[in-house]
């Protein structure tokens, strides 16, 4: 089942974020707290999840960002796109890029972006497949805080 991801999901979300690319799980904090509290309320912050037998199994981030050109339509950036390794290779993910893209258009954005920092090619092609390309645009990264 594909969904917007709830309060109660937020260990969950944590632990299947360990398949991104964290080594360990925050403690439990007032930032945690307030950040997850934000992340809840915020109408253009959408988390999806793919839950299997009642297990998150994939996910990924979809916000939805106003802008004030292309005829004042938004556009959406995907963004922390994972699966927990024992369900790869299953459409799941898919699943999740899919839902966010019915997000940005029922939003009526007129693009959606996402960056990886893969460099391999089964990830690359698992993006084409999802009916992104990497022709159109440059990115640039520049971090803030090394951590």
């Amino acid at each position: 089942m594909i969904r917007e991801a709830e309060k109660e999901d937020l260990k969950e979300l944590l632990q299947l974020y360990l398949f991104l690319h964290e080594t360990s799980i925050p403690e439990d904090s007032e930032q945690l707290r307030k950040t997850w509290a934000d992340i809840m309320s915020d109408e253009n912050h959408h988390l999806i999840v793919c839950e299997i037998d009642g297990k998150i199994v994939a996910s990924c981030v979809c916000v939805i960002i106003p802008n004030l050109t292309r005829n004042v339509r938004p556009y959406a950036f995907v963004e922390n796109v994972v699966t927990h390794e024992d369900y790869r290779k299953k459409g799941y993910a898919t699943a999740c890029l899919d839902y966010a893209k019915q997000l940005a258009k029922k939003n009526n954005c007129y693009k959606m972006m996402l960056l990886t920092g893969s460099k391999k090619e089964s990830t690359l092609n698992f993006y084409r497949n999802a009916g992104y390309n990497s022709s159109d645009k440059t990115a640039f990264i520049q971090w803030i805080d090394e951590q």
